[in-house]
């Protein structure tokens, strides 16, 4: 009773089930269907240029927001030298800045990004951002950095024989150790036509305090020594220190492309100069006034250096 019959034709498969594809229609009649499969299906295809490698650490990260990943595999996919600041990553996504700024401090806070401050030749203290891929790893694995060996000294080269001198050899002077590039000195600024040291002092103060009007205006002592006989010309030239301000400041680049503020402003001491004022004839000595006295013939009073007779007196006495 409870045999099923071997002889009974299978059953056959509804038209519903014969239109779905073999993965989920079961060519097997005898095999049991298994669970049926969600989520995501991969399709893949390699790639042979233009691609970034990304760890699962930073694409699975279990803590990092979303916003954080898609910055850190952008920044990944950049290459070097690239700017990454708030301002650039806002003018190429929709997030904003807030979003971005919050984005990056997390990338920091899990070691994605290192940011790290260096002065350059010229003063300035900038900030250099560093992505790192694995974080951590990059110091781990670091090789330690060794001394190079001194070279060997150079090999002594005779010189031709001289008449009661002996052989002598020289060695070649050596090379200066390669360090980092000296920057580009500064455009040269107007000279003023006298030399005040008052108002050399004045300048250099003006300078000191452009940075009141824009942060970036901040320089190092020798750029301040360069610019202020710069000034002292326009000064002297009889132009106000509010004018020069004004001249100096406005218009200035955006931030990224200010690189070195002394040489901007050196240039503009010289291609915005004023012509010097007119030179004006020196002013003669005012004429000697003489003081009164009384004629002598006339009793008139008249200016004279001396006592005596007017100048009608004097003539009437002529003509006699």
């Amino acid at each position: 009773m409870g045999t099923r019959n071997p002889s009974a034709p299978p059953r056959s498969q509804s038209a519903d089930t014969a239109d779905k594809p073999p993965s989920r229609a079961h060519s097997h009649p005898g095999r049991r269907p298994g669970p049926r499969a969600f989520g995501v299906t991969h399709e893949n295809t390699r790639h042979t240029s233009r691609f970034t490698v990304i760890g699962n650490h930073l694409a699975q990260h279990p803590e990092l927001s979303l916003v954080a990943i898609a910055l850190a595999v952008h920044i990944q996919s950049l290459p070097s030298n690239t700017l990454v600041d708030i301002k650039t990553l806002a003018t190429r996504f929709p997030e904003g800045r807030t979003r971005i700024a919050a984005g990056l401090r997390e990338l920091e806070a899990h070691g994605y990004l290192r940011r790290e401050r260096e002065r350059t030749p010229s003063g300035r203290v900038i900030t250099r951002t560093v992505s790192c891929n694995q974080p951590g790893a990059s110091r781990r694995h670091a090789p330690t950095r060794t001394t190079p060996p001194e070279p060997p000294p150079p090999l002594p080269q005779p010189q031709p024989e001289s008449a009661g001198a002996p052989d002598a050899t020289t060695t070649p002077e050596p090379h200066p150790p390669r360090g980092k590039r000296k920057p580009h000195p500064l455009p040269p600024v107007p000279r003023p036509p006298c030399h005040s040291p008052a108002m050399l002092e004045t300048a250099t103060e003006f300078l000191c305090g452009l940075r009141r009007h824009d942060p970036r205006l901040v320089f190092s002592a020798c750029d301040t020594a360069h610019l202020a006989p710069g000034v002292v010309a326009w000064m002297q030239y009889d132009v106000p220190l509010s004018a020069v301000r004004t001249a100096l400041t406005a218009d200035l680049p955006p931030e990224h492309d200010l690189r070195r503020p002394a040489a901007l402003l050196a240039h503009r001491l010289t291609a915005l100069l004023p012509p010097p004022p007119p030179v004006r004839a020196p002013a003669g000595p005012p004429p000697q006034r003489h003081p009164l006295h009384n004629c002598d013939g006339c009793d008139r009073a008249f200016r004279a250096p001396e006592p005596g007779r007017c100048g009608d007196c004097r003539a009437a006495a002529v003509r006699l």
